[in-house]
């Protein structure tokens, strides 16, 4: 890696110098310098948000071989990331399915994360703490994975020690937008101001800047929200004598769900949804009795409905499979300020392109994590616009061309919404303890328990 130095400057006063580094041909820059003139400068896409999704966006655009030619600029608004350092596992995981693992051999990216660490997950059991309902997610003869359990910062650095090799990506780290400016208010360019007054501009901005997005309000677009009044708590667990601990498991309590994730043999990830009171609280609770309050979650013997009870009983003299109950390993300790907090609610854009600009990921979508399909279905937007970008440009229209980047909304929204407002169905229905619709939830999970065609629609589709 060559860095190229910045001389002292002794006749000046200068906050913070600029430090520009070439890897293996990609130029990062960060930093704003006190008295210089402002830069203007044009790029054909330039993505706003460099998280999971905007990183592997640019990745992606970079790589395509019909967009191979095309400057690309990724703003990242905080530091430059360190990298993964493969000690304690992090609390934030991703549950990714076959899909998104595709999306990441064709960049690359996937080597480096098979030669560091992941988890794939066999089977998946879910069940109802207020009726006996229970389901079984797996493979016949467990010949398949459902689902891949992989840090955030692991699929972060694969995806970086690629854009090392792509020219034609720039990234910018602690980069602040200022203000967006889009085609049709006087300017036939997207135009992006930054703090300490660059002015950028390009044919086509993406918005992969979150639930927040500025890109979204430029575009006029009011999402649909809804704020479920929920948080998640995320930790790291250590588990008891627990085999090849290939199993995810979710259990639906009356204050919301609680799920671990497999991580390695004796570690899990923990997702637990209750109300913000009840989240912060156990945060801040002594190790030793939050582990207590998580094994009562697992194991407790919650009150049941006598309405649904009666009926599974009676409905499982007519079932040819009988369902095994099955309970995770017990918890035995937390890690150390593994532990964090981050509010929950339902969010959609009706419209997810205009002209000179697109949004993708949690700009243009959020679902509640239940499912764990939320960063699945951004990936998914990552596939789809590449694909379309790379069409229009074959094509020959502009990269911006509204007309050409209506295929990408047409094609998203049909797998988006399904899947998010079935996410968001479940959440409303496992938020009570309402009799007729405990009953209803628990018919509803064990007939699809006991048809497999249909149990097996419902993997295919959260598998991508």
């Amino acid at each position: 890696m060559l860095r190229l130095p910045v001389s002292r400057i002794s006749s000046c006063k200068v906050t913070k110098i600029v430090s520009v580094t070439f890897a293996r041909g990609v130029q990062t820059t960060s930093g704003d310098t006190l008295g210089e003139k402002p830069k203007s400068r044009h790029y054909d896409i330039i993505i706003a948000g460099g998280g999971l999704v905007g990183t592997t966006l640019a990745c992606s655009l970079g790589k395509n071989k019909i967009l191979g030619e095309k400057n690309i600029l990724l703003l990242e608004g905080g530091p430059k990331f360190k990298g993964f350092s493969g000690g304690e596992y992090a609390n934030r995981v991703s549950a990714l399915n076959n899909g998104t693992i595709n999306l990441f051999k064709s960049i690359g990216a996937w080597d480096t994360i098979a030669s560091a660490r992941y988890k794939p997950v066999k089977q998946m059991h879910v069940w109802d703490a207020s009726s006996h309902a229970s389901i079984t997610f797996n493979h016949d003869n467990f010949s398949a994975d459902i689902a891949t359990i992989i840090e955030n910062d692991l699929v972060l650095h694969a995806v970086y020690e690629q854009l090392q090799k792509t020219p034609n990506v720039e990234v910018k780290y602690e980069a602040r937008i200022e203000d967006v400016k889009l085609p049709g208010s006087g300017a036939n360019k997207s135009e992006i101001a930054m703090k300490g007054g660059d002015k950028l501009t390009c044919d086509l901005l993406v918005g992969a800047d979150g639930i927040n997005s500025l890109v979204r309000k430029r575009m006029n677009i009011e999402p649909f929200t809804i704020n479920y009044n929920q948080m998640g708590l995320v930790a790291t667990v250590e588990l008891s004598d627990s085999g090849d601990n290939s199993v995810a498991w979710q259990r639906f309590l009356p204050t919301g769900p609680v799920a671990l994730l497999p991580l390695n043999d004796t570690t899990s990830s923990l997702v637990w949804t209750h109300t913000p009171a009840q989240a912060k609280e156990l945060q801040s609770m002594p190790p030793q009795e939050f582990v207590d309050a998580l094994n009562d979650a697992f194991y407790k013997d919650y009150p049941k409905d006598t309405m649904t009870t009666n009926l599974m009983d009676t409905l499982s003299t007519f079932c040819s499979a009988k369902t095994i109950r099955q309970y995770p390993p017990a918890i035995v300790a937390v890690k150390d300020k593994s532990r964090a907090c981050f509010p929950l609610g339902f969010g959609h854009a009706p419209s997810y392109v205009a002209q000179g600009a697109a949004l993708v990921g949690d700009a243009a979508h959020r679902v509640h994590p239940l499912a764990g399909q939320g960063v699945n279905l951004g990936f998914g937007d990552v596939k789809c616009l590449t694909q379309v970008l790379a069409d229009a440009v074959y094509s020959g229209y502009p990269i911006g061309d509204k007309n050409a980047l209506l295929k990408y909304e047409r094609e998203r929204l049909m797998k988006n919404v399904p899947i998010m407002f079935g996410i968001h169905g479940l959440q409303q229905l496992y938020s009570t303890t309402f009799s007729p619709v405990v009953m209803l939830r628990s018919l509803g999970l064990q007939i699809t328990q006991n048809l497999p065609p249909l149990k097996k629609i419902f993997m295919q589709q959260a598998m991508g």
